[in-house]
């Protein structure tokens, strides 16, 4: 089918001139493919919440030409500087480490185009001028994230824009349920890392994975970070990060929180009655009879909230459960924040995925990252071109983009 063509102005978003409109136009758009049921996203009134903490941000809307000027598109996107790669070398000792390579790494999010004029090169333009952009700032690659059932995104990106599909981890979903769980951790205690501390582990432990920020200390001491938390064997004698790294026991998990639910709100529309009905039954035994920890479906069919785990590492036999463990401490905070949902995105072979728990119908087993080079006239380095190297067993899903 061809598209037919609007003239359209692309200029920087301008928040007292431009919220409204923009906030009307997030509402009209869902997220993901349409269906039977879609996936709405509400910013709080701050269309810029998803980027502003990030060290570099710019958006763009899309403006009508004419005397009716009307806002129907809108794109986002951020720069950072990113883990690529790793280069080995010798300690002085002669045992073999690896240290990170970097990238300055542009992240395009949140293109949004109206419904009634879609299929008009509008999501392509605004692509284009946030290219632009991203090259004016020196950035080598950019990546996007979508969902590989979304044709109309992914023929956006890899057939019209030139990206290449790249990664494809998975969105994990658990619902938050009206009782809390049961740690079950008498043989595991869990401990809260100051940021500092979650700083130097991190570094340590994840600062070669795909992805990972260099300015992860920023993350962590941002007023969305809920905290860091190291799950041990209850056994182990904690003194501090610095005794723990010097000897750590034989088993140990890490994870950190992240409060989406203060940035935005997500709403599922087009459910069924009888869906709405067996989750409404569903809560109301949960909260009659929360001794038999009856797994009630969360009410997602009005606007609700999330927090994010993210971070997640660890070493051992007993890695697995202990991030479980962690996973129902989250669950617990997140029932005290009034959140619906606890969430997490890993890598496809990543090593502690099956220590996290969720639900197959509420999750994404294929999310789809796809990544551009900028420019030829950048130097190969170290890494060659990032473009076709192959996955690792992890990536780091930065929380200030999801």
């Amino acid at each position: 089918m061809r598209e037919e063509v609007v003239k359209v102005l692309v200029r920087e978003f301008e928040p007292e001139r431009d919220r409204e409109a923009v906030e009307i136009l997030e509402k009209s758009c869902e997220v993901g493919p349409s269906g039977k049921m879609a996936l709405f996203t509400d910013l709080l009134g701050d269309p810029l919440c998803r980027v502003r903490h990030s060290p570099c941000f710019f958006m763009l809307v899309a403006e009508t030409c004419g005397p009716l000027s009307l806002i129907v598109g809108v794109v986002r996107g951020c720069i950072k500087t990113v883990t690529c790669g790793k280069k080995a070398n010798r300690s002085p000792s002669g045992e073999k480490q690896y240290t990170p390579i970097y990238t300055k790494l542009a992240y395009l999010l949140g293109l949004r185009v109206s419904p009634a004029y879609r299929r008009m090169g509008i999501g392509l333009t605004l692509v284009q001028n946030m290219e632009q952009w991203f090259r004016s700032k020196g950035a080598e690659y950019s990546y996007i994230a979508t969902d590989t059932e979304n044709e109309a995104s992914v023929r956006l990106f890899t057939r019209r824009s030139g990206y290449t599909k790249f990664r494809t981890p998975s969105i994990l979903v658990h619902p938050v349920f009206r009782h809390p769980l049961p740690l079950h951790h008498r043989r595991i205690k869990l401990l809260r890392l100051s940021p500092s501390a979650a700083e130097l582990l991190y570094r340590r432990r994840l600062s070669t994975t795909e992805f990972f920020p260099r300015d992860i200390g920023s993350i962590l001491r941002n007023k969305l970070s809920l905290g860091t938390f190291l799950a041990l064997p209850s056994d182990h004698p904690w003194t501090d990060l610095h005794g723990f790294l010097a000897a750590p026991p034989d088993s140990w998990a890490v994870l950190s929180v992240w409060n989406c639910k203060a940035l935005f709100r997500l709403e599922v529309r087009g459910a069924g009655r009888w869906r709405r009905w067996l989750s409404f039954v569903t809560r109301v035994v949960d909260g009659a009879l929360p001794c038999l920890g009856i797994p009630s479906v969360p009410d997602v069919f009005r606007p609700f909230g999330m927090y994010l785990m993210y971070g997640i590492e660890g070493e051992g036999k007993g890695a697995e459960e202990m991030v479980r463990v962690l996973c129902r401490y989250v669950h617990n905070l997140g029932r005290e924040g009034g959140c619906k949902v606890v969430v997490a995105e890993v890598g496809e072979e990543e090593p502690l995925r099956k220590g996290i728990p969720y639900w197959r119908g509420m999750s994404c087993a294929e999310d789809l990252w796809c990544v551009k080079r900028l420019g030829e006239d950048y130097s190969d380095g170290a890494v060659g071109d990032w473009t076709k190297a192959a996955p690792g067993k992890s990536i780091f899903v930065d929380p200030r983009e999801f």
